[in-house]
């Protein structure tokens, strides 16, 4: 998908996906998402938060897409109870993790050798003391190991972090609504290689 439009030069550290609330049953679909009301966000939109398949500044499909999907919904709580509030906190969050420096400070680094999906786990878990869940791409044919590609942390509705937990076989829970290349993001398996990539080719 990259290569078929103009993502030029993705960024080299974590960026935000979005901020979901678990359950989306009071959205208010008629609420449209207006880019106006986070012009004080936007250099931090930019960079933390950039839409990665549409790299030109003046797009806003993605932001669009998670405040309509996701923020429509958060929005029922008052400490996300606005656009700038909704795209704001979940900036303060992805700050306050922090997940580039825990990593490097885990010893977790971009590179071409593979980590046990364990010694990622068990090093957040130190760092967070939460369970958090790690999303990988299954391996391509002829390859062993997967590679990551999401990390999720959940919160509670205080905007606290507390342990994810895997939901049960056969309800579908909040699936990634993001494909990436040919496979699709699915919770890691423990006993593949895993590939943490220096740079996605």
């Amino acid at each position: 998908q990259m290569t078929a439009n103009d993502c030029q030069d993705p960024p080299e550290y974590w960026t935000i996906h979005g901020l979901w609330p678990n359950k989306g049953e009071d959205c208010n679909r008629t609420w449209h998402f207006n880019v106006t009301e986070i012009k004080d966000l936007m250099s931090d939109m930019r960079r933390y938060w950039p839409d990665v398949l549409h790299s030109s500044q003046n797009r806003t499909q993605f932001w669009k897409h998670e405040w309509d999907k996701h923020g429509t919904c958060a929005a029922t709580l008052q400490i996300l109870n606005s656009q700038k509030k909704y795209f704001g906190k979940a900036l303060e969050l992805y700050k306050q993790v922090d997940l580039n420096s825990s990593l490097l400070k885990a010893g977790i680094k971009p590179g071409s050798t593979y980590y046990k999906m364990t010694t990622i786990k068990e090093a957040l878990t130190n760092v967070y003391g939460v369970t958090l869940k790690i999303q990988c791409l299954p391996p391509e044919e002829g390859e062993e190991a997967q590679t990551i590609g999401q990390i999720e942390f959940c919160f509670t509705k205080n905007l606290e972090l507390k342990n994810c937990i895997e939901r049960k076989r056969g309800s579908r829970g909040m699936q990634t609504d993001l494909q990436l290349g040919t496979g699709e993001l699915s919770v890691c398996n423990d006993t593949l290689p895993t590939y943490y990539p220096l740079q996605v080719q």
